[in-house]
């Protein structure tokens, strides 16, 4: 079966399903969405660095949803327009179009994480749609859901399961997210917007209680922790110049504690150049997820990330891209409703050997 996509906004992470819905035998481009009007009529596969599509991008919605895609993969950024991207998920849901998303994070598993009202709407347009949403992604995503939870399988006894990203963001070419939202090259006594209280958690919380609801653990709180590091000298990144002493590396955790114990933590090891913090943990290869499964056996599992240009933000942008794209036939075949991945079936990469 050939299931209609739609792909919705061609950025970062856009461009690169894009590049996976055409090349996937199970799916048919049927649309492409932009909020750029320098984009709208140019033809997809030039949107996203390929050869013409025959798909002209388009910033009309009403016409897309009116066509009935079997679903849309919405890639749009979330980070500083939460509720407009929920009303975005809504209005696609109840047209009765499943969603694929990579945004807002918390929908990976709101519960016990956000307010009721942040999810509820969401489920309730997918109730009235008849429709199914599944958001993920390589972090959150793939590297903090299926990966530790796969990995516990095999385990007699666990005590701990933290699930690590350890990466250099010198080639993230994302301004907003870089410096407005994570802080880099700002002040250290200036807080950004992601170590605001309660921010970590809404972004990450999803990921420890998703594995202590797989692990079948009730925990009794979520706990945030982080570390930042000024640069020693001024330098630059792809995203701008990172003036001395400000914010160049960063470290923080999202703890799920239970009796006072952390028995799942979810930990960011961020640097804008290899040789800060030393003494931080170090990624295998140009850079990795790590899950550390600490019990009976003890596991460390590094999952290493590279794409064909040579860069490891390539491959995890790839990686959150290919995430939603290769889940379409999973969700469209799904039952209504706000899924998680301990909903769906294992997803391979059925029809992608060349």
């Amino acid at each position: 079966m050939v299931y209609r996509v739609v792909q919705w906004s061609t950025g970062n992470v856009g461009r690169h399903a894009l590049a996976g819905i055409a090349a996937h035998p199970e799916l048919e481009l049927a649309g492409v969405w932009t909020s750029t009007p320098a984009k709208v009529g140019r033809d997809a596969g030039e949107l996203a660095g390929l050869d013409p599509l025959g798909v002209a991008a388009t910033g009309d919605e009403a016409a897309l949803l009116a066509a009935r895609p079997d679903c849309v993969v919405y890639t749009a950024m979330a980070d500083v327009r939460i509720m407009e991207a929920i009303d975005d998920l809504c209005r696609i849901l109840r047209a009765g179009v499943n969603v694929v998303s990579s945004s807002p994070v918390f929908l990976q598993f709101p519960d016990g994480v956000v307010p009721p009202e942040m999810a509820d709407p969401v489920r309730e347009a997918a109730r009235a749609g008849g429709a199914s949403i599944f958001v993920n992604g390589i972090d959150p995503g793939f590297a903090n859901d299926v990966l530790p939870l796969a990995l516990t399988g095999v385990s007699e006894r666990i005590e701990q399961v933290r699930c690590m990203e350890i990466l250099n963001y010198a080639t993230y070419d994302q301004a907003t997210v870089l410096f407005d939202i994570m802080g880099f090259g700002g002040p250290l006594d200036e807080t950004p917007m992601l170590l605001q209280p309660g921010v970590l958690t809404m972004a990450w919380g999803s990921v420890v209680r998703q594995i202590a609801a797989g692990l079948g653990v009730e925990l009794d709180d979520l706990v945030e922790h982080h570390t930042r590091l000024p640069a020693p000298e001024t330098f630059t990144i792809d995203a701008g110049t990172i003036e001395k002493g400000t914010a160049a590396a960063l470290r923080f955790e999202v703890r799920g504690v239970r009796d006072g114990v952390p028995v799942v933590v979810l930990e960011h090891v961020t640097r804008l150049r290899d040789d800060l913090a030393p003494d931080w943990p170090q990624p295998a290869g140009a850079g990795c997820y790590r899950v550390e499964v600490t019990g009976e056996p003890r596991y460390t599992l590094d999952l290493r990330l590279l794409g064909t240009d040579g860069d490891h933000n390539t491959a995890g942008l790839k990686a959150t891209a290919m995430r939603l794209v290769n889940a379409v036939p999973a969700v469209v075949q799904a039952p209504p409703g706000l899924l998680t991945a301990l909903d769906l079936p294992l997803i391979p990469g059925r029809g992608l050997v060349r």
